[in-house]
């Protein structure tokens, strides 16, 4: 055997290196992952660059974080080039040797250490063109140091008399900060003793409301972030963006109000987010610079010092707002809707005729709300609320969604049909001659079936849950822009509880839901429920808490509407129907009472009674 024969490696030796390398790299990427490193893009044998777990890049989110994997997938070593010095080597068959950032021990600087200077006329010169006076300057012992050929601004900071850190600025804009010093607040020494505070995002920006007459401001100690990270906010220790706020805890947990003067573009708003996020946003405020022209704002503090002078930037300050809080609103966020409800300019907020002069004093249709209906069987509850839908279509042009499991659509199509040619569907004896809607008639209703309703049917074999039917109804909203839904009735659905789930707690949730719905939509909901079942029944009308389930049907609705047809000829005409409104939340849209309309058989319209009736007062029993 040759010397090459002898070290070649054959075709399964060599799979299986590749396997055994492959479950190490498995292992390897779990351990990685473990510490916060997500490797998988990774190749063996090549250095990669990563954003750091702890320090996530820093404010532009860079990739500082080096990690070398090893080509067999035994072990990888990291190290991130920021200042958050995180450094670590995990092996698959060992522990992890090191993950801690390296100890950094803050320096103690003086004035004469990092031999600063008073500041030359180039740049009293400078400060002055920003409107800076040579007081503030020297009030906030702004200095300058020579670095190199250059002369730089040097912005000191100062904690309790002792500066621990400084901040170089060039005048074309070039920024440096002295190396492992203490990371506080620009002017920490002036908020010591107030209870409100201006924060800013610049040295420059401080000095400017100093000029305004406000003392009590500070100055972040580095820049913006791009954008606000999605993340939960780190701990203390971890939280190296923002170190100098941890570092200036015991000045800040004392103030009361906070008032976030960061710069109007996007990366201010950021930071003053992340700002908000870290002081509490119930304390705080934000600023929002004047306009400088029709289509932008000032951007910042010593723009508007610059152009508009100190009483403009005053003003600006004193007229913050609360920092917006998802959920908490003050009422003038909806003085326009206030406005446009008293002037009546928002269409039919306000509520829509049901197309009945008598019933129309009681009760009418407001967009973004729950109308619950209820009557004895065969009281036309369903045939009333077509006859409804069919007037607001033809007033208003509204359209809608049916939930009807009771209906086959034939049947349901043959009602609304009637109602709207104003002729039966077949011929009967109606006790008077009625003619037959023609096939053009036929014709012309199915197209107008067909732009108005739309069907929310489940064709499986189980019932539909009210979360399957909202969410088809949305659907519904979004696609043919519908503006009512009706959902008859609340017997046909599916109304699985938990396990310690009381029917009565399953309905405040399922009506929470269908309200939620009818709000965020602007869409009215009919929802059709039954009584408990008659017992000893005399012919009256029921009351909404006969309605089978729970109280919460009245409770939760904002009208609650009983269809009663009488049956007694002794009582009145057989053609007469009460239609009860026992419950209006919202007065501008109606009143409890009682209307009464006529029925017509042959059409299914409904129409005024020229008649009220006496009805007699109902005795309490137990017949439902």
């Amino acid at each position: 055997m040759s010397n090459n024969e002898s070290t070649n490696v054959g075709p399964e030796e060599d799979e299986a290196g590749k396997r055994a390398v492959l479950s190490k790299l498995v292992s390897l990427m779990r351990k990685l992952a473990e510490q916060g490193i997500d490797a998988q893009s990774c190749p063996p044998g090549q250095r990669s660059g990563l954003i750091c777990p702890t320090c996530e890049g820093g404010d532009s989110g860079e990739k500082n974080l080096t990690l070398y994997i090893y080509p067999d997938g035994s072990s990888a070593k990291w190290s991130c080039r920021r200042k958050c010095g995180l450094k670590g080597v995990v092996q698959v068959d060992g522990k992890l040797v090191s993950k801690d950032p390296i100890e950094k021990v803050e320096r103690k600087i003086t004035v004469e250490g990092i031999k600063l200077e008073p500041l030359c006329d180039e740049i009293q010169d400078f400060f002055a063109a920003r409107a800076i006076s040579v007081k503030t300057l020297e009030r906030n012992r702004v200095m300058q140091k020579r670095i190199g050929d250059e002369i730089m601004i040097a912005f000191a900071y100062w904690q309790r008399g002792e500066l621990v850190s400084c901040k170089y600025r060039s005048l074309t804009k070039k920024f440096v900060q002295e190396r492992n010093t203490r990371k506080i607040l620009y002017g920490l020494d002036d908020i010591e003793k107030t209870s409100e505070i201006i924060i800013v995002e610049g040295e420059i920006d401080k000095l400017a409301m100093e000029e305004a007459g406000f003392l009590n401001c500070v100055s972040v100690a580095d820049g913006a972030p791009v954008t606000v990270s999605s993340k939960e906010i780190p701990s203390e220790d971890k939280d190296t963006a923002f170190k100098y706020i941890w570092n200036c805890n015991d000045y800040l947990k004392k103030v009361s109000r906070i008032v976030l003067a960061t710069d109007g573009d996007g990366p201010g708003q950021a930071l003053a987010e992340e700002l908000a996020r870290r002081l509490g946003k119930e304390r705080c405020w934000l600023v929002k610079w004047p306009k400088k022209s029709e289509d932008e704002h000032f951007k910042d503090a010593n723009e508007v010092l610059m152009s508009k002078g100190p009483h403009l930037l005053k003003e600006a300050i004193l007229n913050a707002e609360p920092y917006p809080i998802q959920g908490l609103f003050p009422f003038k966020d909806f003085f326009d809707e206030i406005d446009a409800y008293y002037h009546r300019t928002h269409g039919h907020e306000y509520g829509v005729s049901t197309g009945w002069k008598n019933l129309d004093n009681f009760y009418s249709v407001v967009p973004g709300e729950l109308t619950v209906v209820t009557g004895i069987p065969n009281s036309g509850k369903s045939e009333w609320i077509d006859a409804m839908l069919c007037n607001l279509n033809h007033s208003v042009g509204w359209k809608f969604a049916f939930c009807s499991m009771e209906n086959k659509v034939r049947d349901h199509g043959r009602k609304l049909l009637e109602k709207h040619v104003k002729k039966p569907f077949f011929d009967a004896d109606y006790g008077r001659t009625v003619q037959r809607m023609s096939a053009e008639e036929l014709d012309e209703g199915k197209q107008w079936l067909n732009d108005t309703f739309y069907l929310i049917r489940c064709e499986m074999d189980s019932l539909p849950s009210i979360e399957w039917v909202l969410e088809r109804a949305k659907a519904a909203v979004l696609r043919y822009g519908i503006r009512g839904l009706v959902i008859d009735p609340y017997n046909e659905l599916d109304h699985q509880r938990t396990p310690r789930q009381t029917e009565t707690e399953y309905v405040s949730q399922m009506l929470t839901k269908i309200k939620r719905f009818s709000q965020h939509h602007s869409c009215h909901v009919w929802f059709v429920a039954h009584p408990k079942q008659l017992q000893h029944w005399d012919g009256s009308a029921p009351n909404l808490y006969d309605i089978s389930g729970s109280a919460h049907f009245i409770n939760k609705c904002d009208n609650g509407i009983i269809v009663h047809r009488n049956r007694d000829a002794k009582a009145g005409p057989l053609d007469l129907v009460q239609i009860g409104v026992r419950k209006v939340r919202n007065k501008v849209a109606g009143q409890i009472g009682d209307a009464y309309l006529c029925y017509d058989r042959a059409t299914g319209l409904y129409s005024d009674s020229p008649v009220t009736p006496e009805i007699p007062e109902r005795r309490p029993s137990n017949r439902y």
